[in-house]
C-alpha cells in the first residue's frame, strides 16, 4: 500500500508559477514510476507528466511541454511538478499517482496507475 499526499496548489494569475509536491509513504518509492494527472470540471482526468524511477526520464503532455517540469527526490520520497507560464486552461485538480509496473516508458493511461493522491486544486485567473 502506498499513500500519496499532494500539496502546493492555490490561486495564481495567468503567467504565474506554482510548484506542486507529492509525498509518498513506503520504502519502495524509488521503485515506482510517478505520474501527474489533472481533472478540470466536467472533463475527464488527463495525463500531465511522469518521471521514471531514477528521475532520468521525463514525459509530458503536449499541452504543458516547455512550461511544466517534473522531478523527484527519492531520498525524500517526493515528486514535484513545477508549473510556469500558467494559463486559465490549466485550472484543475492535480493528482499524483504510482505506476508499479516495470514499464520501459511512462503510460499516459489512468488505468495503468495503481495508487492516487487526493489531489490539490490549482486555479489560474485571467
Amino acid at each position: 500500500q502506498v499513500q500519496l499526499v499532494e500539496s502546493g496548489g492555490g490561486l495564481v494569475q495567468a503567467g504565474g508559477s506554482l510548484r506542486l509536491s507529492c509525498a509518498a509513504s513506503g520504502r519502495t518509492f524509488s521503485g515506482y514510476l510517478m505520474g501527474w494527472f489533472r481533472q478540470a470540471p466536467g472533463k475527464e482526468r488527463e495525463f500531465v507528466a511522469a518521471v521514471s524511477r531514477s528521475g532520468g526520464s521525463t514525459y509530458y503532455a503536449d499541452s504543458v511541454k516547455g512550461r511544466f517540469t517534473v522531478s523527484r527526490d527519492n531520498a525524500k520520497n517526493t515528486v514535484y511538478l513545477q508549473m510556469n507560464s500558467l494559463k486559465p486552461e490549466d485550472t484543475a485538480v492535480y493528482s499524483c499517482a504510482v505506476d508499479r509496473a516495470m514499464r520501459s516508458s511512462a503510460s499516459y493511461r489512468t488505468r495503468d496507475y495503481d495508487y492516487w493522491g487526493q489531489g490539490t486544486q490549482v486555479t489560474v485567473s485571467s
